[in-house]
């Protein structure tokens, strides 16, 4: 997120932390995402930073941290510094269990699995374990919560029906909701304003969905493509991006908030949401006052009329007809 002046009403709203449950623990409703640990392209710096920026995160209410076992050393890191922390249970660790390809998942392997990410932490339990897409197991018993990752409605639905516990189901959202994109042309995949993140690359399925071909300049088939700028497109193309980052700023100026702020409270608006994340790149950049500006308040009415009158215009019914709501966006091409 960019970094805002934090006045007054940020700074009260930064002291109402809001929490939610999984299962016995209670955790902030933002957490900190790791992913940028998974590469020095976010950028780097030395441990004894990275360190400093644990504790500067933890110092400012944000004690849940969400990692994976692929990214980088991301659980080496947490777990150095959760276990040299003074109250390390205060600190809540979600990380994955990713299986990219079939595998033989007998016992031994998903023991061995859990037992890594254990190691790596430096804990005897996990307080979340969260599988991808394939092949899901009961949970290990030093699992003390067991989350899903990028699993539409319809197979977490199959998962709860075949009687495994799920506390959690975490989805990606936003990438380019800040004031960066507001007025600017779509951007090139190595522009200098892309970072890592946003130039994901991924390729086209061989089947295309019924509503692409109406879609002007169409990749062929098979083609690299930038994930989720793909899924503007798809969603309903750069303009209409513009007009809900136009309609967000006016809100945001309405709430003396970021854009980024202002999507992040649409989505914790939601009954269903407990968290979001948010990334960090430890000790390279931080905006830790912005992220917790979300807390303390809500949208009104009128505010998620102007956003619902925005989405309204979009393709959003044919990409879940197609889709799903979740998930598919990780698996075209595969």
């Amino acid at each position: 997120m960019p970094a805002f002046d934090c006045g007054e009403q940020e700074a009260s709203r930064a002291t109402q932390r809001e929490t939610f449950k999984i299962g016995h623990y209670s955790v902030p409703r933002l957490f900190v995402g790791l992913w940028q640990l998974s590469s020095p392209a976010w950028g780097s710096a030395p441990r004894s930073r990275i360190m400093a920026e644990f504790q500067k995160y933890v110092d400012a209410g944000f004690t849940a941290f969400d990692m994976a076992d692929h990214y980088g050393d991301a659980e080496l890191l947490f777990g150095r510094f959760r276990s040299s922390y003074p109250g390390p249970k205060s600190i809540f660790c979600a990380t994955k269990y990713c299986v990219f390809a079939p595998i033989p998942q007998t016992e031994e392997v998903v023991h061995e699995a859990v037992s890594q990410r254990l190691r790596n932490i430096k804990s005897e339990t996990v307080d979340l374990l969260q599988y991808h897409w394939q092949h899901i197991m009961q949970a290990d018993p030093r699992v003390t919560n067991l989350g899903l990752c990028n699993f539409d409605t319809k197979r977490m639905k199959e998962v709860l029906e075949a009687g495994i516990n799920i506390v959690t189901n975490q989805v990606q959202c936003g990438g380019f909701l800040a004031e960066k994109w507001l007025g600017k042309p779509a951007p090139e995949a190595f522009s200098e304003a892309m970072t890592p993140s946003l130039r994901k690359v991924t390729s086209l399925p061989p089947s295309l969905p019924p509503y692409l071909p109406s879609l002007p300049s169409r990749p062929p088939t098979k083609t690299p493509i930038i994930q989720y700028l793909e899924m503007i497109t798809i969603w309903g193309g750069w303009p209409l991006f513009q007009t809900l980052l136009s309609t967000l700023s006016t809100i945001a100026a309405k709430h003396s908030a970021s854009i980024s702020t202002v999507a992040v409270r649409w989505v914790l608006d939601f009954p269903y949401v407990g968290a979001v994340l948010v990334g960090a790149r430890m000790g390279v950049s931080q905006h830790m006052e912005e992220n917790l500006a979300v807390y303390g308040w809500s949208l009104d009415e009128e505010d998620r009329e102007k956003i619902e009158d925005v989405l309204a215009m979009s393709r959003r019914d044919d990409v879940f007809a197609d889709m799903g709501d979740c998930g598919s966006e990780y698996r075209v091409g595969k």
